[in-house]
């Protein structure tokens, strides 16, 4: 199997001292099922295209140009190379601005993940040195990439015999949590219950394997496909769960019971709740 494509090349400089690297992309969409839009009528491929919402016609490549709406029905024009001015193309180094502790990160601002690795072999051994010490002190860096022309703020942290970057949200992206649960409500309820969940809990507690994890929606589609290339007939759905109104008390103790918990707590009955 051929390595992976870098898919951006420089250096990694902690004040005085730097080494090459390179970033390697830690996803891919090999696995994913793409469609592709029929026509219903004769089963062929269809193009898409951009309509004048004028003349009703199509409008060729070279005379489309990017709007942006100042005011209903008002556009700014901007041309293609007025874009390109903007963008950045000759960094190629990324700066250590300064390091936080792993167990700091807010892990909402994690986008998209790459693999750091030297260079060259004349980089091994500070790249190596420079993975260690941060491994040492629990430590990420942050830094700005460029890729793709454009500027990313990103965290570089130890991870294997490498480094993992990892692009990260701007601050203006992110739905403040406030305007979501400042009227949620603190409800009361029986402690013996807190309890039994804490019990049930425990008897789950796992590891993280994501080789475990399954995307069921991509299960069945590629089921569904693979029936109708045979002729068969497509997987029923799996049934909608029943919406039924339960006492919690007794739900999680036959919880316990099925998981092989006996006793604890004794709950009192509570409010039935959906």
């Amino acid at each position: 199997m051929a390595a992976p494509r870098a898919v951006w090349k420089g250096f990694l400089k902690v004040g005085s001292v730097s080494c090459g690297v390179k970033l390697v992309g830690a996803t891919t969409e090999a696995g994913k099922v793409h469609f592709k839009i029929l026509n219903r009528e004769d089963g062929l491929p269809v193009k898409s295209a951009y309509i004048d919402e004028g003349t009703g016609e199509a409008v060729p490549t070279e005379d489309q140009i990017k709007g942006y709406e100042a005011d209903k029905g008002d556009f700014v024009e901007i041309e293609p190379d007025e874009i390109k001015k903007l963008k950045l193309t000759s960094q190629h180094t990324l700066d250590v601005e300064g390091f936080v502790a792993i167990d700091e990160i807010d892990t909402r601002y994690l986008e998209k993940p790459y693999y750091v690795i030297p260079a060259d072999g004349a980089a091994v051994e500070a790249f190596s040195v420079l993975r260690e010490a941060m491994a040492k002190k629990r430590v990420a860096a942050r830094s700005c990439v460029v890729l793709y022309q454009r500027g990313r703020e990103v965290i570089i942290q130890p991870f294997g015999k490498g480094m993992l970057l990892t692009e990260l949200r701007t601050h203006n992206e992110m739905v403040s949590e406030r305007s979501v649960f400042d009227d949620l409500k603190s409800p009361k309820y029986d402690k013996d219950l807190l309890e039994i969940a804490g019990l049930l809990i425990d008897k789950k507690v796992t590891k993280f394997d994501p080789s475990k994890f399954e995307d069921t929606y991509e299960d069945a589609l590629i089921a569904m496909i693979d029936a109708k290339r045979k002729g068969k007939k497509p997987p029923k759905p799996a049934p909608k769960p029943k919406e039924n109104v339960v006492d919690l008390a007794s739900v999680l103790k036959k919880s316990l019971e099925k998981e092989g918990i006996k006793g604890g707590a004794k709950a009192k009955p509570t409010r039935k709740s959906a």
